[in-house]
């Protein structure tokens, strides 16, 4: 389902296995405790690096687990947009700089997950970053918008990730300012140009807690949403 190694100061977050990598409510049980457990074992210097195996880096919320208990579906994806609002928390309040290396597709639910790294790289050859909710009826959650608003500084890329159902490649997604980079033409290559990043600066060797408290000062309406207050400056002599 998921993994977690350690490199020397690099953690190396895994969606292992070729499948989607859905989030069902295990699997965003399994990332969450991934998560605090890189938290719990962060130092100075300290980088997260996320991929994942095969052609998707994720493609969303397990429908067909929802759609399985019928009349039950609803409550079944609410359950799923409420556990993984906690999951895009962590993220958020972990305290060292993160990547994410996108291998191939990236959508809904999935692609919230990419956004909500510091640092995004693409493919260049395959794969694209799509909000589906449109183009399937769903209402796209209060906190998806919040995170895209916080995380895409044009109008023009915001309207083109939610309002278009538009597929964008790399390229694109570059020019758009959504992502960094989508220079290789390969799922190593960017995994490897993660890992170039993520060795200089955990070079820098930055106080984790001041890292999180400045990322969370950039996005105060996205972190009120979230339940994250406070800004864990109250024990540093600034």
């Amino acid at each position: 389902m998921c993994t977690l190694e350690k490199r020397g100061d690099l953690f190396l977050l895994t969606l292992t296995g070729d499948d989607e990598h859905r989030f069902h409510p295990d699997t965003i049980a399994s990332v969450l405790s991934l998560l605090q457990q890189a938290k719990s074992q962060s130092t100075k210097g300290s980088v997260l690096i996320t991929t994942g195996h095969g052609k998707f880096f994720s493609n969303g919320f397990d429908l067909a687990w929802a759609q399985s208990a019928g009349s039950g579906a609803i409550e079944r994806m609410h359950q799923m947009v409420k556990s993984f609002k906690t999951v895009i928390a962590a993220l958020l309040d972990l305290p060292m700089p993160t990547i994410a290396a996108l291998n191939g597709h990236a959508a809904a639910s999935g692609l919230m997950f990419a956004l909500s790294h510091d640092y995004v790289f693409m493919r260049k050859d395959r794969g694209v970053l799509y909000m589906s909710e449109l183009d399937i009826g769903l209402p796209v959650p209060d906190y998806f918008s919040e995170l895209v608003v916080a995380k895409v500084g044009s109008g023009i890329a915001r309207r083109e990730l939610l309002l278009s159902g538009k597929k964008l490649k790399g390229e694109e997604a570059v020019a758009l300012g959504i992502v960094d980079s989508a220079a290789h033409d390969s799922a190593a290559g960017v995994v490897e140009e993660t890992v170039n990043l993520g060795e200089r600066l955990a070079a820098k060797k930055w106080n984790g807690e001041v890292y999180v408290s400045i990322r969370k000062s950039l996005y105060p309406e996205l972190c009120r949403m979230l339940n994250l207050t406070g800004n864990n400056l109250a024990s540093h002599n600034l």
